[in-house]
């Protein structure tokens, strides 16, 4: 028997700091983060989350796994139906940027 995560994602705050640790582990890697909220939509249900989301089960399954490749609205939109949303914060202070000027 095979072990998936999704079988120990059991509520609202183990989903969102497992989103949370798959971040902190794997930076920018779009693919681990696509996987994880995959993860945690099988263990909420792919059916009910399609459903929330307004997206076919099928294209949710494919934008999801490893291989996919979903919009930004896609990722908003399962966000939101898994119960879940987006926060940004500053990481450091921002450096000032000079102006850039136009030419023409």
């Amino acid at each position: 028997m095979l072990w998936d995560v999704a079988d120990y994602l059991t509520s609202p705050t183990e989903m969102a700091l497992y989103f949370e640790a798959t971040f902190e582990e794997f930076g920018y890697d779009g693919r681990a983060l696509i996987r994880a909220l995959g993860d945690i939509a099988r263990a909420q249900g792919m059916t009910g989350v399609a459903k929330r989301s307004g997206l076919g089960r099928e294209s949710l399954y494919k934008a999801l796994s490893g291989d996919g490749n979903p919009s930004f609205d896609t990722v908003l939109r399962v966000l939101d139906a898994l119960g879940l949303q987006l926060t940004v914060k500053v990481s450091q202070p921002a450096r000032k940027r000079r102006p850039t000027r136009r030419r023409g």
